[in-house]
């Protein structure tokens, strides 16, 4: 006889504890309805139509090293809107909302957004 404990798989500690209704997954969530100048169809622009992921499941996964300085100001940056603004969000998140700040800047203005005129630098 084995004295080895049986503990439950990922699946059963992971699995989905709301039925019939909302769950975490993306596909039943319902569609953002468009704002004003957006068509069902397609955006007024594209960047109007980049929003960050905010608290869903993420299938991609993209390694970044940053420094110990970088990493300690994103921390600080995380603790400050969370004392000043009320705001409780992991590091994934502020970062994910600074790409799509960056991204929306950058397809708005071209060279002369923010992260071209810091990349040339």
């Amino acid at each position: 006889m084995s004295r080895r404990v049986s503990l439950p798989a990922a699946d059963d500690l992971f699995r989905p504890t709301v039925t019939g209704g909302r769950t975490g997954d993306p596909e039943d969530r319902p569609a953002p309805s468009p704002t004003a100048g957006d068509t069902p169809e397609e955006p007024a622009s594209r960047s109007a139509a980049r929003r960050p992921s905010g608290r869903v499941r993420h299938d991609e996964k993209m390694t970044v090293y940053v420094t110990s300085d970088e990493l300690l100001d994103l921390e600080h940056t995380r603790l400050s809107l969370r004392r000043n603004h009320g705001l409780a969000v992991d590091r994934g998140r502020l970062v994910r909302e600074a790409v799509a700040v960056v991204l929306a800047d950058f397809e708005a203005h071209g060279e002369d957004s923010v992260i071209v005129r810091r990349l040339t630098e």
